[in-house]
């Protein structure tokens, strides 16, 4: 699900072609100092949801290739996860500890609003509930700002860890099992606090040091460096941090037996969920583990309790078990089979399958 990186040489138009993208959108305040960009890639199911992402992003380049790419997840987390919404999301150049302001983020929040409602923004790294609440004052619809999904998207990922669990050893039970947590932000805390309450045992990194220590010391939990926690031996591995961590230079490091956490895009490219396979390696496809978030904002849309969100975010765990059984049936890695899953969903209502995906949605049975 890298297209738009691997095209990079491509123009816009060709790019968002390719992906089968509706919109994108870049904005420019002088006043603020806003860059930022919204991207919408499929509104077939329903409006596009998608976090606000808030970094200091090296190139202008690189915060369109990931506004890009993760756009295109959010419609298939929404599609596979049964949802009735599309996929977006927007990024904010800048960092969010020096340079976020009220008036930058009410001026994003005011092009949000020129799309009339077609676009969700959600928080994301970088960005929080008061955000939410800031953007609210210039948009007219804006998830997030109720209640934060940080927990339900751990309780998600902890579903589709039991069901990693089950694949990899047969056994759904985390007692005694060593989970390493890549990344202790909302999700990864509440993920690591989740995996104690289940007998695991756990490891956490942070690229935020002292963070990473109140958080290991709080849970009583050991603590060790980003550059070490993939070549830690461990069970299961849970990315909670940026994309692309299995890549060419990490995938020979990595011990554990599965994976399965709340980062998004944690292939840095398609080949390398094979080279998992390869490894021996079982993968709960990102896009259906993360889920969690997304399955409680539409429920906040549609005025749910907290026992009625926490029972459908529990539901991602059939559904990765549905994925595994369907890669081994049809002999293909787990993240095609759950891409078929929101295929088929896409499909089913008329929507268009993006061009870089025809070729396994031929595959469809």
């Amino acid at each position: 699900m890298d297209t738009e990186v691997r095209n990079a040489g491509t123009s816009l138009l060709e790019r968002m072609a390719l992906g089968d993208y509706e919109q994108t959108v870049f904005c420019s305040d002088r006043s603020t100092g806003l860059r930022s960009i919204i991207a919408i890639h499929d509104t077939t199911l329903g409006p596009a949801l998608g976090g606000v992402r808030m970094y200091a992003y090296a190139s202008e380049e690189q915060a369109l290739a990931d506004c890009l790419r993760l756009a295109r997840g959010m419609t298939y987390k929404a599609a596979a996860a049964g949802l009735h919404l599309g996929g977006g999301k927007s990024v904010i150049i800048g960092d969010p500890q020096t340079e976020k302001t009220e008036a930058l983020l009410r001026a994003h929040g005011r092009f949000i609003q020129t799309l009339n409602g077609r676009y969700i923004p959600g928080i994301d790294i970088g960005t929080g509930q008061r955000d939410m609440e800031i953007l609210r004052l210039e948009v007219a619809r804006v998830s997030c700002d109720g209640r934060d999904p940080s927990y339900f998207t751990a309780l998600g990922v902890r579903a589709a860890i039991y069901a990693a669990a089950a694949e990899a050893f047969g056994d759904r039970s985390l007692k005694g099992r060593r989970v390493a947590v890549q990344g202790v932000g909302h999700v990864g805390t509440h993920l690591a606090g989740l995996l104690v309450g289940a007998g695991a045992e756990i490891l956490v990194c942070d690229t935020d040091t002292p963070r990473a220590h109140t958080v290991g010391k709080r849970l009583g939990v050991q603590v060790t460096s980003p550059d070490e926690i993939a070549s830690t031996p461990c069970d299961i591995f849970a990315p909670c941090a940026l994309g692309g961590v299995v890549n060419d230079a990490t995938i020979d490091e990595f011990t554990c037996r599965a994976m399965a956490g709340a980062a998004n895009n944690v292939l840095a490219e398609p080949r390398h969920a094979q080279m998992l396979v390869e490894r021996g390696i079982v993968y709960a496809p990102d896009f259906l583990a993360n889920a969690g978030g997304l399955i409680c904002l539409e429920g906040e849309l549609l005025g749910q309790d907290d026992a009625q969100l926490k029972r459908s975010v529990m539901g991602i765990g059939r559904r990765i078990d549905e994925v595994f059984a369907r890669a081994r049936r049809k002999g293909i890695t787990s993240t095609e089979a759950a891409e078929q899953f929101a295929i088929e969903r896409l499909r089913s209502r008329g929507g268009d399958v993006p061009t870089a995906d025809r070729g396994l949605a031929e595959g469809i049975v």
